[in-house]
């Protein structure tokens, strides 16, 4: 993202603020006429001048939370106070065809002690009290509504306009207040393209560590949030830079695997950043987008080469089975960040397969096989041509043309099977009832057997109909049974 020289943001912000002004002005008059003053803050005002203000709508005031609560209740409908004890209380504003999500917060001055995961909130009585304890500088501008008196005690928007990352006070004092910034540091320099200053990424360095008192929880969301931007690259780069990512996400900075004196291997951590660029890039063949599934798989799909790097004879390295060692840390880093259990199995399961293409240009490929690339990939299958595709990083344009030409090919005869086939639901000829009442058996493991050994036949010739799987069933049945 290009930053606005200082006219442009000054003009963004008073266009987005003319956007918003029916519902900010008669919140600000609301909030005057009892005697208080009302600011919109940080990330509003930083998007409004960047010309990309959402519906999302930030306010700081005097007034405290009740009288906040008792102010919204006569503005809107819909008020919730979940954030009451932090001094926030939010809305929903319905305007014309236009539906804002307004949160007020009371002036804060929080304190942490040096081991707390949480402050200990306390209300403020000043703005500039409330914006010194904001994170960067560029978060800590503030318009007064209804009159638009703009407010930057510590150079904002200077620094937006240099797309530059500084702290209000000294930045060790911010990230010992919360060390979660020094992450938010690094989900900025990857969403807005900003670049901390030097004392910034200093800070980021000395004080890495304290990074392992913020929850599991909020380290996966400050992760998820930098992934999901439109370029990840700068923003992981700052994490592995500073040692956060060693505290954080260790497999990605154990990428960097010292070459080999012949250099006969590429450098895994250049080529795993890249491998997720290019899948960003292909996201279009996605329902949705941007696809956190999908990005994690194509950042960490190596993470199991440094532990199964091995030097052969002749100077060639190998990473046997690094697929499978890499599966396995996935499944346990991502379950520690606490991300979903389907992300997990999704995460895990698209490493575990990423190199079942290989392969495929060479051996030519039964039906069959085909079939069971498939059946494997289940619901990633569309994810796992993503990763595929994007995991070809040479400089060898023959050798990528001729990858690219024999996954074209795999995905077309997917396509055929697919339509002649319905690869999508693959499953036996016969169903688990139909099995029951052929064998005259009952629910069991016998069932799941036999329901097995037709799924891998159906795998094998493709579709039966029912009257061959039911003569493959009794042959199978009879040889189960017990000789003499």
């Amino acid at each position: 993202m290009s930053t606005p020289t200082l006219n442009q943001a000054q003009a963004n912000a008073v266009a987005e603020l003319m956007r918003i002004a029916p519902v900010a002005g008669r919140l600000g008059r609301l909030f005057a006429d009892a005697g208080h003053e009302l600011y919109l803050v940080g990330g509003s005002v930083r998007d409004a001048l960047l010309g990309r203000l959402g519906h999302d709508l930030d306010f700081t005031t005097s007034a405290r939370p009740d009288d906040v609560e008792a102010l919204l209740r006569r503005f809107s409908r819909a008020v919730w106070t979940i954030g009451k004890e932090f001094g926030t209380i939010g809305c929903k504003v319905e305007d014309g065809d236009d539906s804002w999500v307004v949160e007020v917060t009371t002036f804060r001055s929080d304190a942490y002690a040096a081991d707390s995961r949480k402050p200990v909130v306390q209300f403020g009585d000043t703005l500039d009290g409330d914006l010194v304890r904001r994170d960067f500088t560029v978060n800590a501008m503030a318009v007064s509504v209804p009159d638009h008196r703009f407010v930057d005690p510590w150079g904002g928007l200077a620094d937006l306009a240099a797309g530059a990352l500084r702290t209000p006070g000294t930045p060790e004092d911010s990230f010992s207040d919360d060390p979660l910034r020094m992450m938010r540091a690094a989900r900025f320099a990857a969403q807005l393209g900003f670049t901390p200053v030097p004392e910034v990424v200093a800070a980021m360095t000395a004080m890495a560590d304290r990074i392992g008192i913020i929850s599991a929880e909020r380290v996966r969301d400050e992760l998820s949030k930098l992934l999901l931007a439109d370029r990840p690259r700068p923003g992981l780069d700052l994490l592995v830079r500073t040692g956060l990512a060693d505290r954080v996400l260790p497999e990605l900075p154990a990428l960097r695997l010292e070459r080999d004196e012949h250099h006969r291997h590429k450098d895994v951590y250049e080529h795993s950043l890249t491998v997720l660029e290019q899948a960003i890039e292909l996201e279009a063949r996605l329902p949705a987008r941007p696809d956190l599934v999908n990005r994690l798989a194509a950042l960490l799909h190596d993470v199991g080469k440094p532990a199964t790097r091995k030097f052969e004879e002749g100077g060639k390295v190998s990473f046997h089975h690094h697929d499978v060692v890499g599966a396995k840390l996935v499944r346990k880093r991502l379950t520690a960040l606490r991300f979903s259990s389907d992300e997990v199995k999704a995460v895990s399961e698209l490493v575990f397969l990423h190199l079942r293409f290989h392969g495929y240009g060479e051996a030519g490929w039964t039906d069959s096989a085909v079939r069971r690339y498939v059946r494997d990939a289940g619901d990633q299958l569309e994810r796992l041509h993503i990763l595929t595709r994007a995991d070809c990083t040479t400089r060898n344009q023959a050798k990528a043309s001729r990858l690219r030409a024999a996954y074209d090919d795999l995905e077309a005869r997917i396509a055929v099977l697919a339509e002649q086939e319905e690869l999508a639901s693959l499953r036996p000829d016969l169903d688990g009832r139909q099995i029951m009442e052929l064998l005259d058996v009952p629910p069991g493991p016998l069932v799941g057997q036999a329901y097995r050994y037709l799924l891998e036949l159906r795998i094998d010739e493709g579709p039966l109909g029912p009257e061959r799987a039911e003569q493959a069933l009794r042959a199978w049945w009879a040889e189960q049974q017990p000789q003499g």
